[in-house]
Protein backbone atom coordinates (compact mmCIF):
# COMPACT_ATOMS: atom_id res chain seq x y z
CA UNK A 1 0.00 0.00 0.00
CA UNK A 2 3.01 2.41 0.90
CA UNK A 3 4.80 1.70 -2.42
CA UNK A 4 1.01 2.45 -4.45
CA UNK A 5 0.77 5.62 -2.47
CA UNK A 6 4.62 6.62 -3.32
CA UNK A 7 4.16 6.15 -6.65
CA UNK A 8 0.53 7.84 -7.28
CA UNK A 9 1.07 11.29 -9.25
CA UNK A 10 -0.84 13.85 -7.29
CA UNK A 11 -2.19 16.69 -9.23
CA UNK A 12 -2.23 19.81 -7.29
CA UNK A 13 -4.83 22.72 -8.52
CA UNK A 14 -4.82 26.30 -8.39
CA UNK A 15 -7.27 29.10 -8.68
CA UNK A 16 -7.22 31.63 -11.36
CA UNK A 17 -8.66 35.14 -9.74
CA UNK A 18 -10.52 36.97 -12.28
CA UNK A 19 -9.49 39.91 -14.01
CA UNK A 20 -12.09 42.08 -12.10
CA UNK A 21 -11.27 40.82 -8.64
CA UNK A 22 -7.48 40.76 -9.12
CA UNK A 23 -6.81 44.19 -11.23
CA UNK A 24 -4.75 42.25 -13.91
CA UNK A 25 -5.27 42.64 -17.27
CA UNK A 26 -8.47 40.25 -19.04
CA UNK A 27 -6.85 36.88 -19.88
CA UNK A 28 -7.14 35.65 -23.71
CA UNK A 29 -9.72 32.64 -23.83
CA UNK A 30 -7.44 29.15 -23.39
CA UNK A 31 -6.24 27.85 -26.17
CA UNK A 32 -5.75 23.95 -26.31
CA UNK A 33 -2.17 23.04 -28.22
CA UNK A 34 -3.75 21.63 -31.66
CA UNK A 35 -2.05 18.41 -30.84
CA UNK A 36 -3.22 17.99 -27.41
CA UNK A 37 -4.04 14.29 -27.25
CA UNK A 38 -7.57 13.31 -26.69
CA UNK A 39 -6.67 10.88 -24.77
CA UNK A 40 -3.74 10.62 -22.27
CA UNK A 41 -2.92 7.65 -19.95
CA UNK A 42 -0.56 8.82 -16.59
CA UNK A 43 2.68 7.32 -16.41
CA UNK A 44 4.82 6.82 -12.91
CA UNK A 45 7.03 10.05 -13.32
CA UNK A 46 4.43 12.79 -14.92
CA UNK A 47 4.28 15.92 -13.17
CA UNK A 48 1.16 18.12 -13.07
CA UNK A 49 3.18 20.59 -14.81
CA UNK A 50 4.24 18.13 -17.90
CA UNK A 51 0.57 16.49 -17.75
CA UNK A 52 -0.29 20.38 -18.16
CA UNK A 53 2.17 21.46 -20.92
CA UNK A 54 0.68 18.40 -23.51
CA UNK A 55 -2.76 20.47 -23.38
CA UNK A 56 -1.78 24.14 -23.36
CA UNK A 57 1.16 26.54 -23.50
CA UNK A 58 -0.31 28.15 -19.84
CA UNK A 59 0.68 24.85 -17.65
CA UNK A 60 -0.34 27.63 -14.61
CA UNK A 61 -4.25 27.48 -15.87
CA UNK A 62 -4.43 23.89 -15.96
CA UNK A 63 -8.18 24.33 -13.67
CA UNK A 64 -9.50 26.03 -16.19
CA UNK A 65 -9.26 22.61 -18.09
CA UNK A 66 -11.19 20.86 -15.31
CA UNK A 67 -13.48 23.81 -14.64
CA UNK A 68 -12.97 23.51 -11.19
CA UNK A 69 -14.22 26.33 -8.48
CA UNK A 70 -12.21 27.80 -6.02
CA UNK A 71 -13.12 25.77 -3.65
CA UNK A 72 -12.28 22.66 -4.72
CA UNK A 73 -8.62 23.98 -5.81
CA UNK A 74 -7.53 24.91 -2.75
CA UNK A 75 -7.13 21.12 -1.70
CA UNK A 76 -4.42 18.71 -3.12
CA UNK A 77 -6.16 16.35 -6.01
CA UNK A 78 -5.17 12.99 -6.59
CA UNK A 79 -3.89 11.32 -9.74
CA UNK A 80 -2.67 7.48 -10.31
CA UNK A 81 -0.44 6.05 -12.69
CA UNK A 82 -2.56 4.22 -15.73
CA UNK A 83 -5.66 6.70 -14.84
CA UNK A 84 -6.78 8.00 -18.04
CA UNK A 85 -7.16 12.07 -19.22
CA UNK A 86 -9.94 12.29 -21.58
CA UNK A 87 -10.12 15.51 -23.57
CA UNK A 88 -13.64 16.88 -24.59
CA UNK A 89 -12.72 19.45 -27.44
CA UNK A 90 -16.46 20.58 -28.06
CA UNK A 91 -16.55 21.84 -24.28
CA UNK A 92 -12.94 22.32 -23.93
CA UNK A 93 -12.82 20.52 -20.63
CA UNK A 94 -11.15 17.38 -19.52
CA UNK A 95 -11.94 14.51 -17.13
CA UNK A 96 -10.57 11.71 -15.47
CA UNK A 97 -11.03 8.01 -15.84
CA UNK A 98 -9.56 5.25 -13.66
CA UNK A 99 -8.28 2.05 -15.30
CA UNK A 100 -10.98 0.37 -17.47
CA UNK A 101 -13.79 2.34 -16.80
CA UNK A 102 -13.59 4.57 -19.86
CA UNK A 103 -16.68 4.64 -22.33
CA UNK A 104 -17.08 1.35 -24.23
CA UNK A 105 -15.15 -0.87 -21.95
CA UNK A 106 -16.56 -4.16 -21.02
CA UNK A 107 -18.93 -3.69 -17.81
CA UNK A 108 -17.23 -4.58 -15.00
CA UNK A 109 -13.80 -4.31 -16.30
CA UNK A 110 -13.38 -2.40 -12.91
CA UNK A 111 -14.89 -3.68 -9.58
CA UNK A 112 -16.81 -1.09 -7.80
CA UNK A 113 -16.30 1.56 -9.95
CA UNK A 114 -18.71 0.85 -12.83
CA UNK A 115 -18.19 0.65 -16.67
CA UNK A 116 -17.95 4.01 -18.18
CA UNK A 117 -17.42 5.89 -15.22
CA UNK A 118 -15.89 9.22 -15.36
CA UNK A 119 -13.97 11.28 -12.50
CA UNK A 120 -13.23 14.23 -11.58
CA UNK A 121 -9.87 14.57 -9.50
CA UNK A 122 -11.17 13.81 -5.76
CA UNK A 123 -10.02 15.69 -2.93
CA UNK A 124 -8.09 13.85 -0.36
CA UNK A 125 -8.87 14.55 3.49
CA UNK A 126 -5.37 14.04 4.45
CA UNK A 127 -2.34 16.39 3.13
CA UNK A 128 0.04 14.45 1.54
CA UNK A 129 4.22 14.09 2.51
CA UNK A 130 6.54 16.24 0.44
CA UNK A 131 7.96 13.57 -1.54
CA UNK A 132 4.25 12.83 -3.07
CA UNK A 133 3.24 16.10 -4.59
CA UNK A 134 5.24 16.25 -8.05
CA UNK A 135 3.70 19.06 -9.54
CA UNK A 136 7.57 19.94 -10.52
CA UNK A 137 10.35 17.52 -10.63
CA UNK A 138 10.42 17.02 -6.82
CA UNK A 139 13.95 16.00 -6.88
CA UNK A 140 15.66 19.08 -8.29
CA UNK A 141 13.84 21.46 -5.55
CA UNK A 142 14.25 18.73 -2.65
CA UNK A 143 17.69 19.65 -0.97
CA UNK A 144 16.64 23.37 -0.84
CA UNK A 145 13.41 22.71 0.99
CA UNK A 146 15.26 20.80 3.96
CA UNK A 147 17.58 23.36 4.63
CA UNK A 148 17.87 27.20 4.87
CA UNK A 149 18.82 28.93 2.12
CA UNK A 150 18.70 32.80 2.84
CA UNK A 151 20.10 34.75 6.03
CA UNK A 152 18.35 37.61 7.36
CA UNK A 153 21.38 40.70 8.00
CA UNK A 154 21.55 39.44 11.68
CA UNK A 155 20.28 36.24 10.97
CA UNK A 156 22.99 34.36 12.29
CA UNK A 157 24.29 36.63 15.41
CA UNK A 158 23.39 34.17 18.07
CA UNK A 159 23.35 31.00 16.59
CA UNK A 160 25.48 27.80 18.15
CA UNK A 161 29.13 28.84 17.17
CA UNK A 162 31.88 26.57 16.85
CA UNK A 163 34.32 27.74 19.45
CA UNK A 164 36.71 25.44 19.21
CA UNK A 165 38.77 21.88 17.71
CA UNK A 166 39.75 18.76 18.85
CA UNK A 167 43.45 18.95 18.66
CA UNK A 168 43.28 22.02 17.91
CA UNK A 169 42.40 21.34 14.15
CA UNK A 170 42.37 24.56 11.84
CA UNK A 171 39.37 23.01 9.30
CA UNK A 172 37.48 20.53 10.02
CA UNK A 173 36.15 17.39 8.27
CA UNK A 174 33.55 14.65 8.61
CA UNK A 175 34.20 12.51 12.02
CA UNK A 176 35.99 15.35 13.16
CA UNK A 177 35.23 16.61 16.62
CA UNK A 178 34.18 20.58 17.40
CA UNK A 179 33.28 22.19 20.84
CA UNK A 180 29.81 24.40 20.38
CA UNK A 181 28.31 27.04 22.57
CA UNK A 182 24.96 28.13 22.66
CA UNK A 183 23.29 24.56 21.92
CA UNK A 184 22.47 24.10 25.67
CA UNK A 185 18.78 23.61 26.25
CA UNK A 186 17.75 23.31 22.82
CA UNK A 187 17.02 19.67 23.13
CA UNK A 188 18.32 19.42 19.41
CA UNK A 189 20.37 16.22 18.54
CA UNK A 190 21.23 16.57 14.98
CA UNK A 191 22.09 20.42 13.04
CA UNK A 192 23.45 21.73 10.43
CA UNK A 193 26.58 23.67 9.44
CA UNK A 194 26.76 26.69 7.75
CA UNK A 195 28.72 30.32 6.82
CA UNK A 196 27.19 33.16 5.91
CA UNK A 197 27.83 33.84 2.52
CA UNK A 198 27.36 36.51 -0.38
CA UNK A 199 24.95 39.12 0.20
CA UNK A 200 21.64 38.96 -1.72
CA UNK A 201 21.65 42.73 -3.18
CA UNK A 202 18.21 44.18 -4.88
CA UNK A 203 18.83 45.46 -7.84
CA UNK A 204 16.49 47.78 -8.24
CA UNK A 205 17.54 49.71 -4.59
CA UNK A 206 20.91 48.86 -4.31
CA UNK A 207 19.86 47.35 -0.26
CA UNK A 208 21.37 43.96 1.00
CA UNK A 209 18.28 42.14 1.62
CA UNK A 210 19.87 38.91 2.77
CA UNK A 211 22.83 37.00 2.43
CA UNK A 212 22.85 33.60 1.46
CA UNK A 213 23.41 30.43 3.20
CA UNK A 214 26.42 28.49 2.25
CA UNK A 215 25.93 24.81 3.41
CA UNK A 216 29.32 23.16 4.80
CA UNK A 217 27.69 19.86 6.30
CA UNK A 218 25.50 18.63 9.56
CA UNK A 219 27.04 16.95 12.96
CA UNK A 220 25.70 15.42 15.96
CA UNK A 221 25.79 16.18 19.62
CA UNK A 222 27.45 13.49 21.62
CA UNK A 223 27.76 15.38 24.44
CA UNK A 224 24.91 18.34 25.79
CA UNK A 225 26.80 21.30 28.18
CA UNK A 226 28.04 24.76 26.94
CA UNK A 227 30.54 24.38 25.17
CA UNK A 228 28.79 20.66 23.84
CA UNK A 229 30.67 18.54 21.97
CA UNK A 230 29.59 17.60 18.46
CA UNK A 231 31.04 15.31 15.85
CA UNK A 232 30.50 16.39 11.86
CA UNK A 233 28.48 13.57 10.42
CA UNK A 234 28.93 15.00 7.13
CA UNK A 235 30.80 17.65 5.10
CA UNK A 236 30.94 19.07 1.66
CA UNK A 237 33.78 21.75 2.40
CA UNK A 238 35.87 22.20 5.26
CA UNK A 239 34.51 23.59 8.70
CA UNK A 240 35.91 25.90 10.90
CA UNK A 241 35.96 27.82 14.17
CA UNK A 242 33.45 30.33 14.12
CA UNK A 243 31.29 28.34 11.62
CA UNK A 244 27.41 28.61 12.99
CA UNK A 245 25.23 25.59 13.23
CA UNK A 246 21.18 25.90 12.71
CA UNK A 247 18.74 23.29 13.79
CA UNK A 248 18.27 20.54 11.54
CA UNK A 249 14.42 20.75 11.00
CA UNK A 250 12.74 19.29 8.18
CA UNK A 251 11.15 22.58 6.52
CA UNK A 252 7.68 21.43 5.31
CA UNK A 253 5.86 22.93 1.67
CA UNK A 254 2.38 24.47 2.40
CA UNK A 255 1.58 23.64 -0.91
CA UNK A 256 3.27 23.30 -4.23
CA UNK A 257 0.51 23.97 -6.38
CA UNK A 258 1.29 26.18 -9.19
CA UNK A 259 -0.44 29.63 -9.92
CA UNK A 260 -0.68 32.96 -11.33
CA UNK A 261 -0.66 35.97 -8.59
CA UNK A 262 -3.80 37.11 -7.60
CA UNK A 263 -2.08 41.22 -8.48
CA UNK A 264 0.82 41.87 -10.99
CA UNK A 265 3.63 41.58 -9.52
CA UNK A 266 7.35 42.27 -10.88
CA UNK A 267 10.69 41.90 -10.01
CA UNK A 268 14.32 40.92 -10.76
CA UNK A 269 16.73 38.26 -10.75
CA UNK A 270 19.05 38.65 -7.49
CA UNK A 271 21.69 35.71 -8.57
CA UNK A 272 21.06 32.34 -10.08
CA UNK A 273 22.44 29.58 -7.20
CA UNK A 274 25.52 28.00 -8.02
CA UNK A 275 26.23 31.08 -10.50
CA UNK A 276 29.66 33.40 -10.33
CA UNK A 277 27.90 36.75 -8.86
CA UNK A 278 26.34 38.25 -11.74
CA UNK A 279 28.14 36.62 -14.75
CA UNK A 280 26.30 33.24 -14.05
CA UNK A 281 23.47 32.21 -16.81
CA UNK A 282 20.22 29.86 -15.70
CA UNK A 283 18.59 27.25 -18.25
CA UNK A 284 15.57 24.79 -17.55
CA UNK A 285 15.32 23.29 -13.86
CA UNK A 286 18.02 25.94 -12.65
CA UNK A 287 17.28 27.77 -9.29
CA UNK A 288 16.85 31.29 -9.33
CA UNK A 289 17.04 33.78 -6.67
CA UNK A 290 14.14 37.00 -6.75
CA UNK A 291 14.02 40.03 -4.90
CA UNK A 292 10.18 39.62 -4.45
CA UNK A 293 9.23 38.10 -1.21
CA UNK A 294 6.35 37.23 1.74
CA UNK A 295 6.24 41.25 2.03
CA UNK A 296 5.30 41.79 -1.54
CA UNK A 297 2.31 39.24 -1.31
CA UNK A 298 4.53 36.16 -3.06
CA UNK A 299 3.78 32.64 -2.04
CA UNK A 300 4.66 29.26 -2.57
CA UNK A 301 3.55 27.82 -6.25
CA UNK A 302 3.16 31.20 -7.91
CA UNK A 303 4.37 31.23 -11.66
CA UNK A 304 5.99 34.37 -12.97
CA UNK A 305 7.40 35.12 -16.44
CA UNK A 306 10.54 35.80 -17.21
CA UNK A 307 11.87 38.45 -19.52
CA UNK A 308 15.47 39.31 -20.84
CA UNK A 309 16.43 43.30 -20.50
CA UNK A 310 16.41 44.54 -23.23
CA UNK A 311 19.80 46.51 -24.74
CA UNK A 312 20.23 50.31 -25.62
CA UNK A 313 21.38 50.82 -29.04
CA UNK A 314 22.84 54.01 -30.97
CA UNK A 315 19.90 56.10 -32.37
CA UNK A 316 20.49 55.86 -36.49
CA UNK A 317 17.63 57.39 -37.71
CA UNK A 318 18.71 60.74 -35.94
CA UNK A 319 19.20 63.84 -38.64
CA UNK A 320 23.20 64.14 -40.06
CA UNK A 321 24.96 66.42 -37.53
CA UNK A 322 23.00 65.87 -34.56
CA UNK A 323 23.90 64.52 -30.80
CA UNK A 324 24.32 61.46 -29.88
CA UNK A 325 21.16 59.44 -28.91
CA UNK A 326 20.48 55.78 -27.89
CA UNK A 327 17.06 53.35 -27.84
CA UNK A 328 16.17 51.39 -24.70
CA UNK A 329 14.65 48.36 -26.13
CA UNK A 330 11.92 46.85 -24.99
CA UNK A 331 12.21 43.67 -22.81
CA UNK A 332 12.10 39.76 -24.20
CA UNK A 333 9.87 37.26 -22.61
CA UNK A 334 12.18 34.25 -22.41
CA UNK A 335 10.40 31.58 -19.95
CA UNK A 336 8.18 30.48 -16.95
CA UNK A 337 9.62 30.40 -13.29
CA UNK A 338 8.13 28.46 -10.33
CA UNK A 339 8.33 30.23 -6.81
CA UNK A 340 9.27 27.15 -4.08
CA UNK A 341 10.59 28.60 -1.59
CA UNK A 342 10.13 32.50 0.25
CA UNK A 343 11.25 34.45 2.55
CA UNK A 344 9.96 37.67 3.79
CA UNK A 345 12.15 39.73 0.85
CA UNK A 346 13.57 37.36 -0.89
CA UNK A 347 12.31 34.44 -2.72
CA UNK A 348 13.97 31.00 -4.91
CA UNK A 349 12.44 29.72 -8.12
CA UNK A 350 13.06 27.07 -10.82
CA UNK A 351 12.89 27.62 -14.22
CA UNK A 352 10.57 25.39 -16.00
CA UNK A 353 11.41 27.00 -19.42
CA UNK A 354 13.54 29.36 -21.06
CA UNK A 355 14.14 30.03 -24.54
CA UNK A 356 17.19 32.05 -24.00
CA UNK A 357 19.79 31.61 -21.01
CA UNK A 358 18.47 33.59 -17.66
CA UNK A 359 20.50 36.10 -16.52
CA UNK A 360 21.00 38.24 -13.07
CA UNK A 361 19.03 41.55 -13.61
CA UNK A 362 16.55 39.77 -15.65
CA UNK A 363 12.83 40.93 -15.38
CA UNK A 364 10.41 38.36 -13.68
CA UNK A 365 6.46 39.02 -13.39
CA UNK A 366 2.85 37.89 -13.57
CA UNK A 367 2.32 36.17 -16.79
Amino acid sequence: MVQQVRKSITALAFFIISAAVSGQPAQAPLTLKPEAPDRYVVVPGDTLWGISERYTDSPWRWPELWNMNKEQIQNPHLIYPGYVILLDRAKGTLTLARPGTEPGTRPGAAPGTGAGAKLSPRVRAEPLPPEEIPSIPASVIEPFLTRPLVIEPDGLDRAPTIVATQHDSVLLSAGNTAYVRGIAGSGEESWYVYRRGSPLVDPDTNQTLAYEAIYLGTARVTRPGDPATVVLTSAVQEVGAGDKLVAASVVTPINYAPHSPATFLKGRVMSIYGGLGKVGEAGPLSVITINRGRADGLEVGHVLALYALGGTVRDTSKPRGAPDAFIKLPEERSGLSFVFRVFDRVSYALVMHATRPVSPLDVVQTP
